[in-house]
């Protein structure tokens, strides 16, 4: 009899699991190459380099979940293919998350999952060179989406010649004059001959980890500050003019639990954060973080209190971006003010952070534009890495955005 209740009863827990599914939280996830948290999740496929992706977060549940990621082929656009053909079924689906149960004195979660991807044994693969997304999804049922990411598979076919150099904006009205400082960015090929030249499409440059910003230059758009030159045969060059480098990040670092060691801390130590227009940062991760090791009983996580005072009450809305929202300008980020002050806080896990502020500007259209600089400043001698995809428009398979050539240089 005990023996069919202790049946009765795993069935009855089973069966309440599936039919009422638990919520299910993300926290922290981080996607980045190989084994370096810093760096953008960019995988190098050639005979020479066999790149991986790293997937890894916190989970916030009642009982461990079974989750897995699901990876599907983009357009340049990062929206994915509807396409059999690009579909790559069997091959699509990472089910090895290594999984770990948290130290219990992290509160906010309680299990850990780390996978890192292609794996042979997983029978994971990204046949196709372009953008690729990955959702965390349920093992049983993958409409249920609880965290996405971005990354690229690059299979090198064209050597890319890219340079950079210093310039400045020929307006003589802008004010601060600093303001008039920038990079310009050519990249120059020979076309294989394997490919058509009437495919070759454009060229996007990611700065630092900023992903979902992208300067773009586009073979049927000249203009002052986006040129591209084609010789009619197979010699092609991209430049993207006025770039302005900003300035190296702030940075949150809270790895000395002795330094930092309660639960509610200020972003900066000193409290009170302030413009920066005029004030070189110091080196950064170049959009980067490093978060503390997960099996660290100190992998807390803190309520960080940002404090930011104005030069003058006039700023307006203001957005706090940085590593831990990918860089992205959100409403959840918006900042709350108070005459010249700007307050937000912001549930983190302990570790190395670069962040900035981002200042929003109605125009009389009603349009909003974002002001990276007018708050960070913006100086020839910052420190950015600079990412150069090529893109093709393969014509096989139904059409794809194909990435065909890569670079990456550095300013300074």
């Amino acid at each position: 009899m005990k023996l069919f209740y202790l049946v009765f009863f795993l069935y009855l827990s089973i069966f309440s699991f599936t039919l009422f599914p638990q919520n299910i939280i993300i926290k922290s996830l981080q996607a980045y190459k190989n084994n370096d948290q810093t760096k953008l999740p960019i995988l190098l496929i050639n005979k020479k380099n066999h790149d991986k992706i790293t997937i890894e977060f916190d989970v916030k549940a009642n009982y461990q979940p079974n989750l897995i990621a699901v990876f599907r082929f983009c357009d340049r656009n990062w929206k994915p293919y509807n396409n059999l053909f690009l579909a790559n079924f069997g091959k699509d689906r990472g089910y090895k998350f290594n999984t770990t149960i948290l130290p219990n004195t992290v509160e906010e979660a309680n299990y850990h999952y780390k996978g890192i991807f292609p794996t042979k044994r997983d029978f994971v693969s990204f046949p196709f060179s372009g953008n690729w997304r990955f959702y965390i999804t349920n093992y049983s049922d993958t409409s249920l989406v609880y965290a996405a990411g971005k990354f690229y598979v690059v299979y090198t076919d064209v050597n890319l010649n890219s340079s950079i150099t210093e310039d400045q904006i020929e307006d003589t009205d802008i004010f601060p004059t600093e303001l008039r400082n920038v990079f310009n960015v050519t990249t120059k090929f020979n076309l294989p001959s394997d490919f058509f030249s009437g495919y070759v499409n454009e060229v996007r440059i990611i700065e630092n980890h900023k992903i979902n910003y992208p300067y773009i230059i586009n073979r049927n758009y000249n203009t002052l500050k986006r040129q591209y030159y084609w010789d009619a045969n197979r010699k092609f060059a991209f430049t993207a003019r006025d770039i302005q480098p900003g300035n190296e990040y702030r940075q949150l670092n809270f790895m000395d639990v002795n330094r930092f060691n309660s639960k509610d801390v200020s972003a900066q130590y000193d409290g009170m954060e302030y413009s920066r227009f005029f004030e070189q940062g110091e080196s950064d991760l170049n959009g980067g973080e490093i978060l503390k090791k997960f099996n660290n009983r100190y992998a807390t996580y803190l309520n960080v209190n940002f404090s930011l005072r104005t030069p003058e009450d006039s700023y307006g809305d203001i957005y706090l971006v940085g590593a831990f929202n990918n860089w992205k300008i959100q409403k959840s980020f918006l900042m709350n003010k108070d005459s010249d002050l700007y307050t937000l806080t912001v549930d983190l896990k302990r570790g190395i952070y670069d962040y900035q502020y981002v200042n929003a500007i109605e125009n009389n259209k009603g349009e909003i534009n974002y002001d990276w600089l007018v708050l960070e400043g913006n100086s020839w001698d910052t420190t950015n890495e600079y990412h150069i995809f090529l893109y093709y428009n393969e014509p096989d398979l139904g059409g794809y955005d194909r990435i065909i050539g890569y670079s990456l240089i550095k300013s300074r």
